[in-house]
């Protein structure tokens, strides 16, 4: 039984110490950040403006459509050389009234593209599109953007440079969360993971060489990439973009994150909007995890034109994935750890948290180098995204031998240090965050909806993604139905510049 004993606290211990992962792994990501000057992605690219056909999926997009097509066309891109063509999903609003605008506005510029038939999701309507632009010779490069996004000026430049080098097939651009001035605790929290999920997290990837998505809403293909992968978008996941960007790096051409090309987005204020769209990116991430199970953790692939095998993406990619699982046996396994070695667990706790709050203020950190200008808008909601509880452990187990009087005239600890009612509750944290999380999502629709943010802000932003990734296994465990939900748009980024 003393064997038996051992051998379950050496494992606990390990999974208590993998509660830390997500963590370390964005630290590694934003290591490599620094590593991208030697992949030569910027410099020395020459000026290249091919043809552009850019194609945006609408449906009931009247109020950003006007904003979002005369930004395109008023971009510093010459005016001969780029097209829009606007795909209307039979839509119900003005949207045909504010084409026939635009189109009088823009002869030969702008294009309308009407399917009577729609409501089968933005794939099948990219589709529609892509088979009148790729019909004709004119387009050497297609943009795919979603109606509500208002690019940079220079953004179009900057992308399109790269496809001077025929071994790129694909660019991508940085999305910001857009609302400025018009947004609430929720899109502060969004800027703040825009930046690491996205500013940070993807020149990790240019580094390594391979990158894990196309944005969704600014996506530049050459026309030798799409036609080389059938000039079709994949219809049979919620991940359409995720499957173009693995089957351009399996066709052998490279992908690449410009962090120079930027372009807002407006992206969901409430809980129920939030939830609707992660929800879907989480059942598309676990659709193209299972799609590509003959890729992962096989660096010989790279001899084959591609490095979606690299180990170190298979980690990240992984560790995201698995965050649920990791908090929930973190939280279990220190439980376990103080009914049977008290001692023991507030030890591997400390270090824990330790390792957390180093990780935790490097990104922070770092965050405010790679995007100052968002993270002085969103720096309150960096410093408890976590949530306030977790961020109140990161600082009371830092500082442990300050706040133990407090803690000992409260009760919560003995005279010896070792806590006991304060372990219990804190230690199930990780793993009571999560349902304390989606308890808010749920809150939201209610007359209880003002306890909602409350809740968020204690349980932490990131709790509600890993709840709502948890919603995304069972919902493929159930088969259900993939439906592609939109989320409603207010023109909000247009107003709020």
């Amino acid at each position: 039984m003393d064997v038996l004993n051992q051998i379950l606290h050496v494992v606990t211990t390990v999974l208590v110490l993998l509660g830390a992962v997500p963590l370390v792994v964005a630290i590694v990501q934003f290591l490599l950040v620094g590593l991208q000057r030697f992949r030569h992605l910027y410099e020395d690219r020459p000026s290249y403006v091919p043809r552009t056909a850019v194609l945006i999926p609408a449906w009931n997009e009247a109020l950003v459509l006007s904003s979002s097509v005369e930004g395109l066309l008023a971009m510093r891109y010459p005016p001969d050389r780029v097209r829009v063509v606007v795909v209307d999903d039979a839509s119900t609003d003005t949207t045909p009234q504010v084409m026939r605008e635009l189109m009088a506005r823009h002869p030969g510029q702008v294009v309308h593209l009407r399917r009577s038939d729609g409501g089968q999701g933005k794939a099948h309507t990219l589709n529609h599109g892509l088979a009148h632009v790729l019909d004709d010779d004119w387009a050497e490069a297609v943009l795919v953007m979603d109606a509500d996004v208002v690019f940079d000026r220079d953004a179009l430049l900057r992308m399109t440079r790269h496809l001077a080098d025929p071994d790129v097939g694909a660019v991508t651009a940085y999305i910001k969360e857009g609302s400025g001035k018009q947004g609430n605790y929720l899109t502060r929290y969004i800027a703040f993971e825009y930046i690491t999920a996205q500013a940070a997290a993807r020149r990790a990837q240019n580094v390594l060489g391979v990158v894990a998505c196309l944005a969704g809403g600014a996506q530049l293909h050459s026309r030798a990439s799409l036609e080389a992968i059938g000039g079709r978008i994949d219809t049979s996941t919620l991940a359409e973009d995720t499957v173009t960007t693995f089957e351009t790096q399996l066709a052998g051409r490279r992908v690449v994150f410009d962090g120079h090309a930027t372009v807002l987005a407006e992206e969901p204020g409430d809980l129920a909007g939030l939830w609707k769209q992660r929800l879907r990116w989480a059942r598309g991430n676990l659709q193209v995890t299972h799609r590509y199970r003959h890729v992962w953790f096989r660096p010989w692939k790279r001899r084959e034109g591609h490095r979606l095998g690299s180990v170190l993406f298979g980690l990240i990619w992984y560790s995201l994935l698995a965050t649920p699982v990791l908090l929930t046996a973190c939280s279990a396994s220190l439980l376990y750890l103080y009914f049977t070695d008290s001692d023991r667990s507030w030890e591997i706790f400390r270090w824990l948290w330790a390792i957390n709050l180093i990780c935790y203020l490097l990104i922070i950190l770092m965050s405010a180098v790679v995007d100052p200008a968002t993270f002085r808008r969103c720096w309150r909601e960096a410093l408890i995204y976590p949530g306030i509880v977790s961020t109140c452990i990161l600082v009371v187990t830092a500082l442990s031998g300050t706040f133990a009087p407090l803690l000992e005239q409260a009760g919560l600890i003995t005279d010896d240090g070792s806590p006991q009612l304060l372990m219990i509750v804190v230690y199930a944290w990780m793993g009571l965050a999560l349902p304390l999380a989606w308890l808010a999502k749920l809150l939201s629709g209610t007359r209880m909806r003002f306890l909602a943010p409350v809740l968020l802000h204690l349980a932490g932003y990131g709790s509600l993604l890993a709840a709502c990734l948890v919603a995304a296994w069972v919902q493929e465990r159930r088969n259900a139905e993939l439906k592609w939900d939109k989320t409603e748009k207010t023109g909000k980024v247009a107003t709020g510049r």
